[in-house]
């Protein structure tokens, strides 16, 4: 089973910066990362840091994760972090921050040498992968050491890290359901008389009809512009098939609707609403309202007229907007779900090899519950990049502090910044104790039976992805013809099994 986990892990892992743009991406101007060194020829000091350092009874961390690179001033940054963790619980961190272009490679070499680190973020797209090869301690019964972070995040957020029933990561607690948003260009919106509050929905049964209102406006700003309204890239418009759960295969055409009470196993492209999702898209892309390009484009456009984009409705104010140099808006559309993909967006693993296993996991407590470190991982060095103002908020001097927030710790224990009047986790939160729970969380698909099979469809399904999950083909032909090469490639095969074991898991609920 090693060869598919590992295939797909390496396929899937630049997938989740999908939708991030809500989730503290970095800007894309800020530094790249320092040079990452082989683990074949470390540094005496990286194999000195194999063994736990105690100094007065303190013990080095290595925390690998991904972000725009190493902050400038990471020394400074470190030194002052560190006088607080080792005070507070005897501990001190040493950061890997890797850069977006190089994580994949990075991320890979790393789990698949047992590479140097304490702690790892990772995401669903090598989780399960990783699990089974073996990476990640098992924290089940550690988590009864650390009650505040055990209490702090939902038992069904637990449950969708379990893999054979046994949990090995901590979830960043965050936006950790999915809201889908149509975010707007306020100003061009306004300026053609588009009422864009009307033009949402965040009800199921509207989902498709909302989509289909779009159009005119979607027209209107495209023959205004000259250029494409509604614009996408090659990963494409994945969030279509969001309301259903992918079983960890990465491939919409092995799926379970959320809501789905008999747990039927489906190919999401062949139902009604996303095979209507799809139909309207390629109208789109036929218009000019979808770029000619978008199969093929490698990297997202910085700004949209109009886009869809996983977050919050604040998100406009704080990270849309600011990140497209515009006023915009945004409105939900389709419901808010909870499900192992959404809970396993970010992850945080403790190697198998750590030597300290239970301080590791004491200082993913404390970075979850203690504002003063959530906010120096989040924003930067105190007085140097942030500061407290009287008021209890955070004002940030500088906005280009390297570290991706998202892969942290929950969104709950950052401290609001001055520059708005609202709290936005206020509003993260609420969407999750909203959200609609999948049917199947807390089920994993073990593909040992059908391993060859689900490696040979998932190379299928990406070759065909860019351009179905884009609109540039019509949907009424392209599904037939990749299904024709998924059933012989052994796609019955995987429906079956995997029907077999969903069966088997809600007899068990």
């Amino acid at each position: 089973m090693k060869k598919f986990y590992k295939a797909i892990a390496l396929t899937l892992a630049s997938a989740f910066v999908f939708g991030l743009s809500a989730c503290g991406q970095a800007p894309a101007d800020a530094q790249s990362a320092a040079p990452s060194q082989s683990t074949e020829t470390k540094t005496e000091t990286q194999a000195a840091s194999e063994e736990p350092k105690t100094n007065n009874d303190v013990v080095t961390l290595k925390w690998v994760a991904v972000g725009t690179g190493m902050p400038l001033n990471y020394d400074a940054w470190q030194k002052k972090i560190n006088e607080y963790l080792g005070e507070k619980i005897g501990v001190n961190i040493d950061m890997e921050v890797i850069s977006w272009g190089d994580w994949d490679t990075r991320r890979n070499v790393i789990v698949n040498t047992s590479g140097d680190f304490d702690i790892l973020f990772t995401n669903g797209n090598t989780y399960n992968a990783d699990v089974k090869t073996g990476a990640f301690v098992e924290i089940t019964d550690l988590l009864a050491k650390t009650p505040e972070l055990n209490s702090l995040i939902p038992p069904s957020y637990w449950d969708a890290c379990r893999v054979d029933g046994k949990i090995y990561a901590v979830p960043t607690y965050k936006d950790s359901s999915q809201s889908e948003f149509i975010v707007w260009d306020k100003e061009l919106a306004a300026s053609l008389n588009i009422d864009t509050k009307s033009l949402s929905s965040n009800e199921d049964a509207k989902a498709l009809a909302t989509l289909e209102a779009l159009t005119p406006a979607l027209q209107a700003i495209k023959d205004k512009t000259g250029n494409a309204a509604f614009p996408l890239y090659k990963t494409g418009a994945t969030y279509l098939t969001y309301m259903y759960d992918l079983m960890n295969t990465g491939m919409p055409v092995v799926s379970v609707r959320y809501d789905d009470a008999e747990a039927k196993v489906v190919n999401a492209l062949e139902q009604p609403d996303v095979k209507g999702y799809l139909k309207l898209y390629h109208e789109w892309y036929k218009s000019g309202i979808i770029n000619s390009d978008a199969a093929t484009k490698p990297e997202e456009n910085g700004y949209k007229p109009v886009s869809m984009a996983q977050g919050w409705a604040g998100a406009a104010i704080t990270t849309w907007g600011p990140n497209m140099a515009v006023e915009a808006e945004a409105y939900q559309w389709g419901p808010t779900i909870v499900s192992n993909d959404t809970v396993r967006g970010s992850l945080n693993c403790i190697s198998s090899s750590c030597k300290n296993p239970e301080k590791a996991l004491e200082f993913l407590q404390l970075i979850n519950t203690d504002p003063y470190v959530r906010d120096s991982f989040y924003y930067g060095l105190e007085g140097e990049d942030w500061e407290y103002t009287a008021d209890k908020k955070v004002h940030r001097i500088k906005t280009d502090w390297t570290m991706a927030g998202y892969t942290q710790g929950t969104f709950f224990a950052v401290t609001p910044t001055d520059d708005v009047e609202f709290n936005q986790w206020d509003e993260v939160k609420t969407l999750n104790e909203g959200a609609k729970p999948s049917v199947l969380i807390g089920f994993t698909f073990d593909v040992s039976k059908v391993e060859d099979q689900v490696a040979n469809c998932f190379t299928i399904f990406e070759r065909y992805k860019g351009e179905l999950m884009t609109g540039s083909v019509d949907p009424e032909t392209a599904i037939p013809a990749l299904m024709t090469e998924l059933r012989a490639a052994g796609y019955d095969e995987i429906i079956t099994e995997a029907q077999a074991q969903v069966d088997a898991f809600m007899a068990s609920k």
